[in-house]
């Protein structure tokens, strides 16, 4: 089923002019508009699309915690960022999405720059075009310089039809 592109979706498509070093950093710059603060964290978004979106952070000063690594609220943004402009990506024009719960369990100390995966089926991406309100739990994996994952999240959104003023 080939769905209509919502804002978010055309916006993205205006960057793909751009040279592929440039397209991350377009879409990035665009994506902060959205929501300031993902700027002052430094968020990267490495890959955009309906079914999978790849964001990274570098571990620097301003995102450190007492020991020198990425502070435990740094690396929720990343998750909650990740699932959320997947969806984003996927909500019609028309509907409001809401982050309805998250639940991050931090499993070991996490070395250097982090990167969070998250993705949708194409059944979850059908379900946000087709019903009028609902929920999606995203899948997203959040991986650190080693490899591994140090921390372990779920992240419920929910979409509703926006308010008519």
């Amino acid at each position: 089923m080939q769905q209509e592109k919502n804002s978010m979706c055309r916006m993205v498509d205006k960057t793909a002019v751009l040279p592929r070093g440039l397209r991350s950093l377009a879409i990035t710059k665009l994506f902060g508009n959205f929501v300031p603060f993902l700027g002052t964290a430094g968020l990267r978004f490495e890959e955009v699309g309906r079914e999978r979106m790849v964001v990274s952070i570098r571990n620097r000063r301003r995102v450190q915690n007492h020991i020198k690594g990425l502070h435990a609220a740094a690396m929720a943004l990343l998750a909650e960022t990740a699932s959320g402009f997947v969806v984003g990506m996927n909500v019609p024009d028309d509907k409001l999405m809401l982050l309805k719960s998250m639940k991050v369990d931090y499993m070991k100390r996490a070395q250097g720059d982090m990167r969070a995966v998250a993705t949708l089926s194409a059944a979850q991406v059908v379900r946000m075009v087709q019903e009028e309100k609902g929920d999606v739990l995203v899948d997203v994996v959040v991986t650190d310089e080693s490899g591994e994952s140090p921390i372990r999240c779920e992240m419920l959104w929910a979409w509703v039809p926006k308010k008519r003023n």
